[in-house]
């Protein structure tokens, strides 16, 4: 869900999903206050913040849930998802069992049926590598083959954090674009962008 609140200024939900212990609140006070706690409190329900981020062409405010990770609060997930503009997935990439329960986070979102919900997959605690269980390229590929787009995080280092939330950004404008260039007409483009820095893969696929 997205609405303009004034010339050029838009609001935008955004939600983060995934197992408990991956970081996601770790991630959120990064960006919007920069700081990072080592002792970081698991989320109850869920946790609600607010950033705003300009661009050239508009300044967009985002109201950031942080879903709690433990399994009895899942049933509460739809409630926060529904009608978002973008989600991030986010799994740890020293746990493979927080990258399978990702897997599920986004079939889920996929079932849901929001064609114009942008889908992220954060690997995070990138910071970690000396324990890493899950390869980049296997975060890689599987964002390739279900058109999300991907980056290597770590809340503690900073790590593409705050590139994480300027590419959702920069994201939603051209899904705006495109959708006012060819409202009646459905997409079909396939994006590929690398950047130099290790861990930092951007995917983009709709359609």
């Amino acid at each position: 869900m997205a609405r303009t609140t004034g010339n050029k200024n838009i609001q935008a939900k955004l939600v983060l999903l995934g197992d408990m212990g991956t970081g996601k609140t770790s991630l959120v006070l990064r960006f919007v206050k920069g700081q990072f706690f080592d002792y970081q409190e698991s989320t109850i329900g869920a946790a609600f913040f607010t950033q705003v981020l300009s661009l050239n062409e508009a300044t967009i405010k985002f109201d950031i849930w942080d879903t709690a990770g433990q399994e009895r609060y899942h049933s509460l997930a739809p409630m926060y998802y529904r009608g978002a503009a973008a989600a991030v997935v986010v799994y740890d990439i020293t746990s493979m069992e927080s990258f399978e329960r990702a897997k599920k986070w986004v079939q889920e979102l996929q079932r849901q049926g929001n064609p114009n919900l942008i889908m992220f997959l954060a690997a995070n605690k990138a910071d970690l590598e000396e324990k890493r269980k899950v390869g980049l390229e296997d975060g890689e590929q599987y964002a390739k083959e279900n058109g999300l787009v991907f980056l290597e995080t770590s809340a503690k280092t900073a790590q593409n954090v705050n590139e994480l939330f300027y590419e959702i950004e920069t994201r939603f404008f051209a899904a705006k674009r495109l959708a006012k260039a060819s409202p009646s007409r459905p997409t079909g483009m396939k994006l590929h962008s690398r950047s130099q820095e290790s861990g930092r893969r951007l995917f983009c696929c709709s359609g």
